[in-house]
This record gives C-alpha cells, sequence and structure tokens, in this order.
C-alpha cells in the first residue's frame, strides 16, 4: 500500500500560466458582500409589499400554507443531485434569489407594464390577460433564469452538465412560487374575510388546492427548462461559443412558452385548465423526470468508466469504481462510517465520494476536450482531498462493495462426485441432477 501520493496521470492537458492579481471587485468578500447586501434588501422590499397586499393575518396564512411544498421540491432536487451534490450555498443563493430578487422584479415588472397597457389600451380587462399570459411569462422565466446564469459564470466548477442546471433552476423556481404562493394564498384569505367565506367553499382552499395540491411543481417545470439549456451549454468546449449562447436562449424561451400556456388555460374556464394540465404539464413532467433519472444514470456510469485509470495510478483501490458507481453502495459506506467512527467518518466518506465523483467528470471532460486550462491544478486538488480521506473511506468503500456486488451462482458438476468434498446439493431432490435415479439406486442395493 503506498504511503505517499503518487503522482497522478492527466489525459494530456496542460496547466495553465501563474494567475493574475485579482482587481478589488473580483475579490469574494466584495462580491458575497454585494449579494447577500442586495438580497437583503430585496427581501425587505418584497415583505412589505406583500403584507401591504395581504395584510398581517393574510400574510401569515399565506406564509404557513405556502411553506407546506418548499421542503418536498428542495428535497426532489437534492436527491436528483446526490451524485455528485453541489454546495448548500448555491442553494441557498438560488432559493433566497427565487423568493426575493426574482419575485421582486416580477411584482414590479408586471405591475408597471399591466398599468401602461391598460392606459395605453383603456382596457383593464384585456390588459389582465394579457399581462398574465405576455408580460408575466417573459418577466418572470427571464428574473428566474438570471440565478442560473450567475451560477454558471461565477460558480463554473459547481455548474458541470444537465443535473447541475436542473438542481440550481428548480431551487430558484421553488423559491420564487414560495413567495407567489404567499401573496395569492393571503389574498384569497383576504377576499374570504370579507365575503365571510370558510372551509370548503372558500377562495383560499380553492386556492390553496390548485397551487399547493395540483401543481407545486409548475415554476419549477418551466425554469427547469432554462438549466436544461444551460447544463447542456455547459458540457460545451470553449470554441462552440454559439452553442454555449444558444443552448440557453432556447431554453429559456421554451420556458416562456410553457408558462405562457399554463397561464392562458386560466382564461379558457375550468375544462381548459384541465385540459392543458392533463395534456401538457403531466406528459412534460413525466418526460423531464425520466430525462434527469436517466442522466443521474448516465453520470454513475461515468464515474465507472473514468475512475480505473486512478486504480491503475495507486490513488484509489480497485474495489472503488463500482463501489462509487452505485448510490446503493454509497449508502452502505456512510452507515458502516457512521457505525465505526460516527458522525465525522460519516461525513469524511460522503466527501470521499463527491470529490471521486468530481474528479470521474473532470476526466471524462479532458478526455472529451472539454476541460479548462487548469485542469491539471483541479485534479491535483481532487486526488489531495481523496488522499486525505482515505482513511475512513477506504475501508467503508471496500465494505460497501462487498456487500453490494452482484452474486454470481456457482454451477455445479454435471457428473457424480465421489467423496466427502463433492457438491453438498448432490442427490438433493430439488437438484435435478441426470444420475439421481442411478445413486438412488446405488444407496439402495
Amino acid at each position: 500500500m503506498a504511503t505517499s501520493p503518487p503522482y497522478p496521470t492527466p489525459p494530456g492537458a496542460a496547466p495553465g500560466g501563474a494567475p493574475r492579481p485579482a482587481h478589488w471587485w473580483q475579490r469574494p468578500w466584495v462580491r458575497y458582500g454585494a449579494l447577500i447586501t442586495l438580497l437583503t434588501l430585496s427581501g425587505l422590499v418584497i415583505l412589505a409589499l406583500v403584507r401591504e397586499q395581504t395584510g398581517t393575518r393574510g400574510f401569515l396564512v399565506g406564509l404557513g400554507l405556502a411553506v407546506l411544498p418548499v421542503p418536498l421540491l428542495v428535497a426532489a432536487f437534492r436527491w436528483l443531485d446526490r451524485v455528485e451534490p453541489g454546495p448548500w450555498r448555491n442553494l441557498l443563493f438560488s432559493f433566497a434569489w427565487g423568493a426575493c430578487a426574482a419575485a421582486l422584479m416580477a411584482i414590479v415588472a408586471n405591475s408597471f407594464a399591466t398599468r401602461w397597457i391598460a392606459t395605453a389600451t383603456a382596457d383593464p380587462a384585456g390588459a389582465d390577460t394579457l399581462g398574465s399570459t405576455v408580460i408575466a411569462p417573459v418577466v418572470e422565466e427571464s428574473a428566474k433564469a438570471a440565478a442560473v446564469l450567475l451560477v454558471f459564470l461565477f460558480r463554473r466548477r459547481d455548474f458541470t452538465g444537465i443535473i447541475d442546471g436542473v438542481v440550481i433552476a428548480g431551487v430558484t423556481a421553488t423559491g420564487f412560487a414560495f413567495t407567489e404562493n404567499i401573496l395569492y394564498l393571503g389574498t384569497a384569505f383576504g377576499t374570504d374575510r370579507l365575503t365571510g367565506d370558510s372551509g370548503i367553499a372558500s377562495v383560499t382552499a380553492a386556492t390553496f388546492f390548485v397551487r399547493i395540491v395540483m401543481s407545486p411543481f409548475a415554476h419549477p417545470l418551466f425554469t427547469v427548462l432554462t438549466g436544461i439549456g444551460f447544463g447542456v451549454a455547459a458540457l460545451s468546449t470553449d470554441r462552440q461559443r454559439a452553442r454555449r449562447v444558444l443552448l440557453p436562449l432556447c431554453g429559456l424561451l421554451l420556458a416562456m412558452g410553457m408558462h405562457a400556456l399554463w397561464n392562458g388555460s386560466s382564461a379558457l374556464g375550468r375544462y381548459g385548465f384541465l385540459a392543458v394540465y392533463a395534456a401538457f404539464m403531466v406528459p412534460v413532467f413525466g418526460l423531464l423526470t425520466w430525462l434527469v433519472v436517466w442522466t443521474r444514470q448516465r453520470e454513475l456510469r461515468t464515474v465507472r468508466a473514468e475512475l480505473p485509470a486512478y486504480v491503475a495510478a495507486g490513488w484509489l483501490d480497485a474495489t472503488e469504481p463500482f463501489a462509487l458507481g452505485s448510490m446503493r453502495a454509497r449508502r452502505v459506506a456512510r452507515q458502516y462510517a457512521r457505525r465505526r467512527g460516527g458522525k465525522a467518518a460519516a461525513r469524511s466518506v460522503a466527501a470521499y465520494e463527491a470529490y471521486a465523483t468530481s474528479l470521474a467528470f473532470l476526466r471524462h471532460r479532458g478526455r472529451l476536450g472539454r476541460a479548462g486550462p487548469d485542469f491539471v491544478t483541479r485534479e491535483r486538488e481532487l486526488l489531495l482531498e481523496l488522499w486525505h480521506r482515505r482513511g475512513a473511506a477506504r475501508p467503508a468503500l471496500e465494505h460497501a462493495a462487498r456487500v453490494t456486488a452482484p452474486r454470481v451462482p456457482v454451477a455445479a458438476a454435471p457428473w457424480a462426485v465421489y467423496g466427502g468434498y463433492g457438491n453438498p446439493s448432490y442427490g438433493h431432490p430439488s437438484y435435478g441432477h441426470p444420475y439421481t435415479a442411478y445413486d438412488s439406486d446405488a444407496r439402495r442395493s
């Protein structure tokens, strides 16, 4: 067993030059400070606007009802991201952007555009319809897509494929829908207070059923189309500039079109809404679910195919590519580490799995010519992270590979075996051996 890390064997990428000193606006603390300030101010403004429109009681009721689908949606997107889990800060930023910045931009832009159209056309009803079917999809999807674009540009290491685009877009849209549901449910509650309605026949109950029960995935479904466009663009090389620009735009246009179709269905009456829901929303949801699950399985196959190169170089044990390419084996490894070494060991194994997956994806991009100039530096960083955690991770992964390995049936010899070292199942009634009858006669004699 090696006691010092061997040198990596990259697939031919050259290291980049010496990094230039960063300008003051490129320093992390400046960017984080500006981003946190922007999101905080947006949150305070959107809180004041929603509370002004719904009232304090309406806001609290809307908040309590709107939060219900959020944990389920976030957990679903985290499950998709389990192969190569991204940092929590990216998800927190995405949710905060959707709930605060994107929601504020949508409220301000939609209100301004609708009022301008109503004034210009002297048709308030037509302005509302045009605003919900044309203006709102363009504004809202553009505001949500901004979060995906920011992660794509500034957290490029964490944005490597379709799953990353789906997760960032889905969590952003979940935050946006959360704020929007507070507004709709709080307004419905205020209407019920004025009319005296309550129970199942109330506007609040109807709004809750449509937005929380029937279509909690609506906004994530729209924005996921944008995320897929960015995810496919992330798989492109630096020389494919047109593809890297056009694919996100195509995804954004599809998201706007699906959003406009969904909003326009409300003008078609009860049956028109149900027809759009059954004919478009559910099939598209099923198709996208299949796509992301298939992509996740493809990522696991990439892990199993790329990591053996590091086994040959001495960085990994022979059983690790199989264990790291199976979600069940990964879970077994973390459970084993938790039983033997507690939560710290389980976290170390989880980090080892994440770094190994990132290493496999990095090598895959390098073989396809998609790796950046920092390939060698990034590969070395990942390999050293694995080396520092090998003490806790290797026994756990070896145990997981042994437990989850498929059982290989051993066929018995089709001839009679005499003596104490023969097949123990020979002569058993369920064995079906062709010489069973002969052997029975011999024993009776």
